[in-house]
């Protein structure tokens, strides 16, 4: 009786052992942080996107998830690091259209695979792009720029955040609707690309509501359009440039996150849940109000068919424009 007796206290005691050590393990887990990599420079739509999820799933999560800027080759960068990184759920990526969409057409080799290499997690949110010009160039319209750039062929530069993004697509879609020439010129982000517009180095961009309509405000950039197929909530009396004047003209930025292929299934819907009740947060959907983003959310297979959807949109966005990156 009495070596039952221990017997049974022997398997307490494991048992004890074996439900601590779980909870360790899961409080390990909990602890580490995330990377979170963003593929665009500190201060652009993409980066303060990210860092406002963030902070929002840093809170709910009670775990760091820390921003990483690998910004360079329209996103490649970044998407080639989670790519290769740990299926465990510990780094993600804030995929875009760029990313996850156009680059496989822009670019002749790609050191990814954007549909192979990712798990899709969640739509965040779409924002509009709008069309906007330095003070010195004499147009308030679209119709007024269409015809300023057909008198100057070749003399309007027109900045992006980098070839390949919607910025760059969006420029050679107006190019080649309209019949102008403007000429090129990359950057690696928002704010160094918008902060040449604004000193007139450039002349044109084709820049997120939320990275331009503080500018806007402050009379350094003129507002002519934007690029969506309806108005934006943010600027509701200006005219879609498919209104002013390009019938059919259509281009956006949206933005979802992805984790590495063959991170375990209960690991991608956690992070769905957390992800969807973080948009759901009012605080949040402030935060991404002013950034003039539509917030989206949705399931990892609604995001999956979302992407599958854009590809050959994108696609047939590059070959007809003749875009490449390379």
């Amino acid at each position: 009786m009495g070596a039952i007796i221990r017997f049974m206290d022997l398997r307490r005691i494991a048992l004890a052992l074996c439900l601590a050590s779980a909870a360790c393990l899961a409080m390990a887990q909990s602890e580490k942080s995330v990377r979170f990599v963003v593929g665009f420079t500190p201060g652009g739509p993409s980066d303060i996107l990210a860092r406002a999820l963030a902070a929002k799933l840093t809170e709910t999560r009670g775990q760091p998830v820390v921003v990483e800027n690998r910004p360079g080759a329209g996103g490649n960068l970044a998407a080639e690091v989670v790519a290769r990184s740990a299926a465990d759920g510990n780094t993600w990526l804030l995929g875009n259209n760029s990313i996850l969409a156009t680059n496989a057409a822009l670019y002749s080799h790609l050191p990814f695979d954007p549909v192979k290499d990712f798990a899709p997690v969640a739509l965040v949110g779409i924002q509009p792009n709008m069309l906007v010009v330095h003070p010195s160039v004499p147009a308030h319209s679209v119709g007024e720029l269409i015809a300023y750039a057909k008198q100057h062929p070749g003399k309007l530069n027109y900045a992006s955040t980098g070839a390949g993004v919607a910025s760059h697509l969006s420029g050679e879609l107006f190019k080649a609707m309209t019949g102008v020439d403007m000429v090129h010129v990359p950057y690696k982000g928002a704010q160094p690309a918008l902060t040449d517009v604004i000193a007139g180095q450039c002349q044109v961009m084709f820049a997120t509501t939320a990275s331009a309509i503080p500018y806007v405000k402050a009379g350094r950039l003129r507002a002519l359009a934007v690029t969506t197929a309806q108005r934006s909530a943010s600027m509701p009396d200006l005219p879609t440039v498919a209104e002013a004047g390009v019938p059919g003209f259509e281009s956006t930025t949206w933005h979802g996150v992805v984790v590495p292929a063959g991170t375990p299934a209960p690991i991608v819907e956690r992070l769905n849940r957390d992800i969807n009740a973080a948009l759901r947060d009012p605080e949040l959907r402030k935060r991404l109000d002013l950034l003039g983003v539509e917030v989206a959310g949705g399931t990892p297979q609604e995001f999956a068919a979302y992407i599958a959807a854009e590809i050959p949109k994108w696609t047939k966005i590059v070959r007809d424009s003749g875009a490449k990156a390379d």
